[in-house]
């Protein structure tokens, strides 16, 4: 069975993004509450759909909910573009996508905190979600919408659709 690696080493940052430290991932979930950088890639259809992986089951946090397209930890000596283009190519098999940063933040649940690099694309390619994935699909925004606060979305998805929602709207 696939488990997350928890001695994997994770840069700790301040708020601006300089880092400080390092720690490992299991660290960094304990609730320790260190903070760590993370990206996050919206990708679109040309319809406006908005594409979201299913979590796994084995996942050490929120397994088996639906999340945003790609989302990844910034590795140790990985800058943000880095990490972006090698968590797309993982996750999901997309190399040629144009990634804009739409903002950052920090999120913070019970167990973690996060620095959290926002981005889209529109992207009408294939896509060949892993093995680290129970699959994923593409949902019209009225769905997202009607299912929100009902457990079906990773907490972290559902605050930042709420903040980003007018940035994922395309002409």
């Amino acid at each position: 069975m696939l488990k997350d690696n928890n001695q994997e080493q994770l840069p700790i940052v301040e708020e601006s993004g300089e880092i400080k430290g390092a720690a490992t991932r299991g660290e960094c979930h304990n609730g320790s509450k260190l903070l760590h950088p993370v990206v996050h890639l919206h990708v679109l259809n040309s319809q406006g759909e908005l594409y979201l992986q299913k979590r796994s089951t084995w996942k050490d946090i929120q397994p088996g909910r639906w999340d945003t397209a790609v989302g990844g930890h910034i590795d140790l000596g990985e800058n943000v573009e880095t990490a972006l283009k090698r968590e797309a190519q993982e996750e999901l098999g997309i190399t040629d996508y144009v990634p804009e940063l739409i903002t950052r933040y920090v999120f913070e649940s019970d167990c973690e905190k996060e620095l959290v690099f926002v981005h889209k694309t529109i992207y009408d390619g294939a896509i060949t979600p892993s093995e680290e994935l129970d699959g994923g699909r593409f949902w019209r925004f009225d769905e997202i919408e009607a299912h929100l606060n009902q457990g079906l979305f990773t907490p972290n998805f559902e605050q930042e659709f709420s903040r980003i929602k007018a940035h994922l709207v395309h002409p």
